[in-house]
């Protein structure tokens, strides 16, 4: 159906490549640990929505403009890796105030999923992902292959957004370790601004 073919192999290959260790899994981890398990639940839907997006780009055909643009792809990259940096730099400098019980939540969850959909969206390797990894199962020439890309891209993205909850709920209960020893949540927060700062180099340093 809309030209899709081997969808078994194709979900065995989601779940694998959603597994496997990334920015997006980091980042998710970061946020979990550092502010609970409500915050990274909220910072994984983000990201979830940040790959649908790349999935309509990929069906629509936008994604093959960054694939063929260096221009384009640079710009992205750049962007992307700057936002993480700053990303970092404000946990390192909030210290530990990101364990603060006390501190107000209002807003807190909204400001995690779109951090998460912006960080997912300004990463031009998912992007190449796409147009690299959906066409190998889907019929170019079969009347409705724009369909079967977007069945694809929500198939990735539904097997994903699975693990990446599981992951987020699993991961905040490691911050019950931090709430009881103080002394550590200033490190928590230092090493949490520091793998963003980290991503974000790796990023910028990235090739095509």
């Amino acid at each position: 159906m809309f030209g899709i073919h081997d969808y078994g192999l194709f979900v065995v290959s989601a779940v694998l490549l959603n597994i496997a260790p990334g920015q997006d899994t980091l980042y998710i981890l970061g946020r979990a640990i550092g502010q609970g398990r409500r915050i990274g639940i909220a910072s994984a839907f983000g990201v979830s929505a940040g790959t649908l997006v790349h999935t309509l780009a990929a069906a629509l055909g936008l994604s093959a403009i960054v694939a063929a643009s260096a221009v384009a792809f640079s710009a992205i990259k750049v962007i992307g890796a700057a936002y993480l940096v700053y990303l970092g730099l404000r946990a390192i400098l909030a210290r530990s105030s990101l364990l603060d019980l006390e501190m107000p939540r209002t807003g807190d969850a909204r400001t995690a999923f779109r951090q998460g959909l912006v960080t997912n969206m300004l990463n031009p390797k998912v992007a190449l992902f796409f147009v690299a990894f959906l066409p190998q199962f889907v019929d170019g020439n079969a009347a409705k292959a724009t369909l079967g890309f977007l069945v694809l891209g929500l198939t990735f993205v539904a097997t994903g957004t699975g693990w990446v909850l599981v992951l987020a709920t699993a991961a905040a209960s490691v911050r019950r370790f931090f709430e009881r020893r103080a002394s550590a949540q200033a490190w928590l927060s230092c090493a949490m601004g520091a793998m963003f700062i980290y991503l974000g180099v790796r990023l910028a340093m990235s090739e095509r």
